[in-house]
Order: structure tokens, then C-alpha cells, then sequence
């Protein structure tokens, strides 16, 4: 270890959400003197509108501090800020393999809850080391000692002794938390003279500098205009300008084992370099990447739609917000009922959600999102290989069709006993496999095998309310399986509606159906006739319902004859103005 080294400490934050972590950010910035009162403002770190709207970190962020102790040494205080939501749990995994320590914050008012535990699992996973805090002491609401036992079924090692008891507001035990970043976070431990070895925790583009990333080097050292190789896609560029942030950006000529910092790439692609990635020089550079790293694929797909065509402000928000955003891709895509938009793959519907609120608040664009699916495999008569759907519309009809798949999940639980039963009955459900029941400590940790539609709209808000908010889920991939999915089909006036097409079990199929054009008889905009809407699987109708027209039939004769019914029937188009009230009632539907 350098002599430089020994007084760099490398640290997280993490919490469940709205537990006092960009607050607690807030106030070790203050008494560091990293932002003056004046520059200060509540959740420094989160500067997106979308992240102080929900209480969530989204982003990642990373600031050095400047911390003189009692004994009047400075140290380096790289706090590495990380996302609050079970969406970005890679970024998370991510963020913490950059640290050499985090902060878990519980709140004394709420006790140990779902993320608290998922960040935990995370943070040993990373085999970083812990510091427990309970936060808002000082509320009227506070129950420090029953905070505390829950910290210690959570980990024996987590003591009265050891747990540090704060409030971040007031920041009445601060000074003793920075103390502990000192004492029990463990200096970085790199070998500046051997190859770069940097690990990507996050990047963003710019469209002048193109991609920007922030960086934990592990070995070696990073000079200005060094040749760097990104190895996961083997690209190769010169460092165009390196630095920290503090919190702003400040350049510098040198960045060596230990440090956390940017670098200016230059590189004009925001596909090229993501998350996780790792970085050498492209003389006498590394032979093989840190572990850990994986390609970001969404796991749910929606349309988004402009309204009152605003398709090439869409297009040009959507571009942007995707360069901003690796895990968020998106292809163009034509609807007969919508128009022309786009098709966008996110990583849940927190991660759709956050899009949508992002392209009204920064962008001004009020639009229409459809509902999301996931990828299915299916496989089709006389080919040989699978096709991959993402488009309900793009769903070959049921006599082609050999088997089809869907994407499962392997879905960690972790809750106190008692409330297993309701978990169970809940992932059961949802076509939920249990895999494994295991003890930690006073809690259980249950894993399920679970398809992604199942998962993909509620779950997990199902779950924290089932659990009264102390269990936590965490996802990862696992392979396809097979499945009994048919495609349901909504005419409207007898012309098919693209946009309402959807793909789902067939044991959800006639209940989802029935609901749906009860609903849809109620919201889709009225017309001077009365229109039949009708939901259909493999060619037969399984539910019925009329929209009323506009005025009642002033005489009898004026009803449609059966050759007009047929004309309709005929390939007529319906033209049809779908309100987000439609899928906002689709998602509904979903949830219970």
C-alpha cells in the first residue's frame, strides 16, 4: 500500500428507500466542507427531477470528500453513491465492487425492510466491509432497540457497540460516523506499478465529449492522454481528459491505485462502454477483465406513443434520454391505433415508470405507454430455429405454432418466518416454482422459479404489502421454459385493435378478457353508432361487450343494416383515439 493510499477510503451508502441516505449524503458533504451552505440543497446527489419526486437514486453518483481529523490529517473520502431500487440491482452489485466499505442505514422508525436486506445480501456478496447506523433517533416515532435487534438477526456481528446512532437531519452523530469511514473501512489496497486494472461503476453520454465514465482503479495508474482499452467490447481510445468530482468536475494529469475518478472517452457510441466494463492500457495492459461484468438486457418491452403528433420531439427526447441511460434501448415502431412510436426495453416497470415521468418533466412530452410483455421463444412449423418476440402483434398464429417459451427468474425472498405462508401463497400464484427454503439467522430466504410476466407489474409491491414491508426480492436470470401462452386479440367495431393485443397464460386468458372489455366499454371514446368490442384466442370469441353510441337511435329504421355490418366486418380499419386511461386500466387489471 502507498503512502497516498493509506489515507483513501473508497464507501456506499445503502438503505432502503426514503431511509435518510441522500440526506446523510448531504450532511458528510456539509462537514467536510465539500459544499459550502450556500451551494448546499437538500439530496445533493440527486439532482434528477424523477429522483426526488420518488425518494429513489436512480443514477449513480460519486464525490470525493476532504476529511481532517481530530489529529488534523486529511483524507480522501470517496463516497460512491449508489441506485435504491430493486430495477437496478446490477448497477448496484456494480457500485459496491468499486467500494471498500458502505454505510447501512436503517431507519429507527421502520426497522430493517426489503432493500435494507437485498443491499445487505449485496454488500457481502461483494465481501465489503459493513457499518451499521440507525438513523432518525431523534424522531418521536424512533424504536432504536427494536432497530436494533432486527440489525442483529440481520447479522450477529451488528452490535449495540458497534451500531452507530444518528439523525442526518440534525446531523447529531455525524462526527462519529466519519470517525468510523477512518477506523473500519479499510484502506484501498492497489499496486500502482503494475498494469491499469479500472472497473466501470457508471457512464453517461455527452454529446461533445461522448461517453463519460466514472471508474474505481485497482491497480496502476492513469495518465492524461494514455491510449485505454474498454475490454469487454475490445474498443480502444485516448483519454481525452481525466479528473473527480467534488461534487462538480475537477481535471487532473494523474489517477492511480485507489483513486475514484472520470474519464472524458471520447468515444462517439453510448452502446460501446457499460456498466461493469473494465479498463487497461492498450500497451502492456491487463490479459484478462475484472469478473462480474454483463451485458444489460431488458426485461420487459412497452410501446410509447407521442399524443397529437409529436412524434419528432419524441424522437429526439428519446435519443437523448438514451444516451444517459445504457439499460434503456428502443426500436421504432408503427401502430394502425397509435401511429407511428417507438418500442422500448426496460429493466422493470419502476425502470418504464421512471422513463415516462422523465420524458414529461425534462422534455415537456406527454405520451402514450402501452402494456409491457416480455420476450417470448417460440417455435414455429417447418423452421428451425426460434423466433424472438417482443411485440405482441409480431406473435405467429396458434396452428403454426410448436412451443412456446417465456423467460423465468430465479426470485430471492428474504422475510421473518411468519409471514411465509402469505409469500407462499402469493409467488404460488403467480406460477411460482419454490426451489429452496433456507434459514439466515431469524429469517427465511425462499427461492422461487417464477416466469417474468408473472413478476413484471406488481410483485414486488405485492410482496412488501404482504410482508407489511420486511421482506426484500432480489432477481436473476435463468433460463427459458415452457409455456401454455396464447395471443388474445381486441376488435373494436370488428377491427382489430393492434395496440390492445396482448400474449398471457392461458389460465389468466378468459378472467383478464372479461374484465377488459367491460372496462374498454366504459373508456373508449363513444361514436355515433354503437361499436361491439370483442376479445378472441385461436379464432373464437371468448367476451362481449357493446360501447353505447353517442345519442340513443332517434328511430328504429336507422339501425345498421346487416350489409352495412358486413361492410364494417371487411377489413375496415377502426380508427379509434386509445386514451392512457385504456392502459392504465390494462396494468390495473394486472395487479389483482
Amino acid at each position: 500500500m502507498s503512502k497516498k493510499q493509506a489515507y483513501i477510503r473508497n464507501f456506499a451508502i445503502i438503505a432502503h428507500i426514503d431511509h435518510g441516505k441522500s440526506t446523510l449524503a448531504d450532511r458528510i458533504m456539509e462537514m467536510t466542507n465539500t459544499v459550502s451552505q450556500r451551494e448546499s440543497s437538500e439530496q445533493l446527489l440527486d439532482d434528477m427531477a424523477v429522483e426526488k419526486a420518488h425518494g429513489v437514486t436512480v443514477k449513480s453518483r460519486t464525490v470525493r470528500n476532504y476529511y481532517v481529523d481530530p489529529a488534523g490529517q486529511e483524507y480522501e473520502y470517496n463516497l460512491i453513491d449508489t441506485p435504491g431500487h430493486v430495477d437496478f440491482n446490477y448497477e448496484v452489485s456494480r457500485s459496491l465492487s468499486a467500494t471498500d466499505g458502505a454505510l447501512l442505514l436503517v431507519d429507527a422508525t421502520k426497522g430493517v425492510q426489503a432493500q435494507t436486506v437485498a443491499n445487505y445480501r449485496l454488500a457481502k456478496e461483494a465481501g465489503i466491509v459493513l457499518v451499521p447506523i440507525i438513523n432518525k433517533v431523534d424522531n418521536a416515532m424512533a424504536d432504536v432497540d427494536r432497530t436494533m435487534l432486527e440489525l442483529m438477526d440481520l447479522d450477529p456481528s451488528f452490535t449495540p457497540d458497534t451500531t452507530l446512532k444518528i439523525s442526518a437531519k440534525t446531523g447529531l452523530g455525524v462526527k462519529e460516523v466519519l470517525l468510523a469511514v477512518r477506523d473500519r473501512i479499510p484502506a484501498p489496497s492497489g499496486d500502482p506499478t503494475k498494469p491499469l486494472k479500472a472497473l466501470v461503476f457508471d457512464s453517461k453520454f455527452d454529446p461533445y465529449q461522448g461517453v463519460v465514465v466514472q471508474a474505481r482503479l485497482f491497480d496502476g495508474r492513469l495518465d492524461y492522454r494514455d491510449q485505454l482499452t474498454f475490454m469487454a467490447h475490445q474498443i480502444s481510445t485516448l483519454s481525452k481528459e481525466i479528473g473527480f468530482f467534488a461534487p462538480q468536475a475537477q481535471a487532473t494529469n494523474v489517477l492511480s491505485a485507489g483513486d475514484v475518478g472520470y474519464i472524458v472517452t471520447g468515444i462517439k457510441d453510448p452502446q460501446a462502454v457499460q456498466v461493469g466494463d473494465t479498463i487497461t492500457t492498450s500497451d502492456h495492459g491487463l490479459l484478462s477483465p475484472l469478473p462480474g461484468y454483463q451485458t444489460i438486457e431488458p426485461m420487459v418491452y412497452a410501446g410509447i406513443y407521442p399524443r397529437g403528433g409529436q412524434y419528432r420531439d419524441l424522437k429526439v427526447a428519446i435519443e437523448k434520454l438514451s444516451l444517459n441511460d445504457a439499460a434503456f434501448q428502443y426500436v421504432p415502431e408503427q401502430s394502425e391505433a397509435l401511429g407511428t412510436g417507438f418500442r422500448g426495453g426496460f429493466l422493470g416497470i419502476f425502470h418504464l415508470q421512471i422513463i415516462r415521468e422523465r420524458l414529461k418533466s425534462e422534455f415537456g412530452l406527454d405520451v402514450i405507454t402501452t402494456m409491457p410483455n416480455a420476450t417470448f421463444r417460440v417455435w414455429v412449423q417447418g423452421e428451425d430455429q426460434p423466433r424472438y418476440i417482443e411485440n405482441p402483434n409480431q406473435f405467429p398464429d396458434y396452428h403454426l405454432i410448436k412451443e412456446v417459451d417465456e423467460p423465468y427468474v430465479l426470485a430471492k425472498i428474504t422475510a421473518p418466518n411468519e409471514h411465509l405462508n402469505a409469500i407462499m401463497r402469493l409467488a404460488e400464484g403467480r406460477r411460482g416454482e419454490l426451489i429452496d427454503l433456507a434459514t439466515i439467522g431469524e429469517l427465511l430466504s425462499i427461492t422461487y422459479r417464477m416466469p417474468i410476466s408473472e413478476i413484471a407489474y406488481d410483485f414486488f409491491n405485492e410482496l412488501k404489502s404482504v410482508s407489511h414491508g420486511f421482506a426484500t426480492l432480489s432477481t436473476s436470470r435463468d433460463d427459458y421454459g415452457p409455456s401454455d401462452l396464447v395471443r388474445l386479440d381486441i376488435a373494436i367495431d370488428y377491427a382489430n385493435v393492434d395496440a390492445l393485443t396482448f400474449v398471457m397464460h392461458r389460465l389468466h386468458v378468459q378472467d383478464f378478457a372479461q374484465v377488459l372489455v367491460t372496462k374498454l366499454k366504459d373508456l373508449v371514446p363513444r361514436k355515433l353508432q354503437s361499436m361491439p368490442i370483442q376479445a378472441s384466442v385461436e379464432g373464437r370469441v371468448i367476451a362481449r361487450a357493446d360501447i353505447p353510441p353517442l345519442r340513443k337511435v332517434a328511430a328504429a329504421g336507422s339501425k345498421p343494416s346487416k350489409k352495412q355490418q358486413q361492410l364494417r366486418r371487411q377489413g375496415q380499419k377502426a380508427h379509434i383515439d386509445l386514451p392512457q386511461a385504456v392502459f392504465d386500466a390494462i396494468l390495473d387489471i394486472n395487479s389483482h
